[in-house]
């Protein structure tokens, strides 16, 4: 079963039933970080951590499919997700107002979904 890290409450809620869901309280660098850390203990990345057009500055949640098992360092799936962190901090956060966060929940669910599917 493979793993979906993520800090949106809405994707813990829609697959916790289906796959593991490794869901975390921190922003957008706490689950880069904690994706980085498991493909640097062998797990590799099964969605990039940058999906969509959505800029990492534009929304505080992200959802990330890693494989389930830890086989090894898989070499793409480090240059991925350390080039994701350094395109990530190019980035100044931008604070969101409260109204929009469940609609950017929404858009972080479909994202994943369409990848689930």
């Amino acid at each position: 079963m493979d793993i979906i890290v993520t800090n949106n409450p809405l994707v813990k809620a829609q697959y916790e039933s289906m796959y593991k869901v490794n869901f975390i309280k921190t922003d957008l660098f706490g689950i880069l970080t904690t994706v980085r850390d498991l493909v640097h203990k062998g797990h590799r990345l099964l969605t990039h951590p940058l999906t969509g057009s959505v800029k990492p500055n534009e929304s505080p949640y992200k959802s990330i499919l890693i494989s389930s098992t830890a086989e090894g360092t898989d070499e793409q799936s480090v240059k991925i997700i350390e080039e994701s962190i350094q395109a990530a901090k190019k980035f100044s956060p931008k604070d969101i107002p409260e109204q929009y966060l469940n609609d950017l929940q929404v858009v972080d669910l479909s994202l994943i979904r369409s990848t689930l599917k």
